[in-house]
């Protein structure tokens, strides 16, 4: 079996299907954010960014690390690079 899950594959394209969620990350592509700094840029209660910045770590999109009473979001590009690696099988 691949190391390439079908679980994995399916979540990462759930994830960027959504343009909240691809917003996120092209936010996260310019540097790190607490979760309220992301939740500042968005007309959306805290619990939706929340459930979007869930589903972005689900599917490796993301990392969080506890800083204090914040939690800190940077952009998993590791998992872009498997993707690409997975993708390239096909042409």
């Amino acid at each position: 079996m691949s190391k390439y899950s079908i679980i994995n594959v399916n979540a990462f394209f759930k994830a960027l299907n959504d343009p909240t969620r691809r917003k996120i990350l092209e936010l996260l592509n310019q540097g790190d954010l607490t979760a309220g700094d992301i939740a500042a840029r968005f007309n959306m209660s805290k619990p939706s960014i929340s459930h979007h910045l869930d589903l972005l770590k689900q599917a490796g999109l993301v990392v969080c690390v506890r800083e204090g009473q914040f939690q800190k979001y940077s952009i998993n590009t590791t998992i872009f690079d498997e993707i690409v690696t997975w993708m390239i099988q096909f042409k």
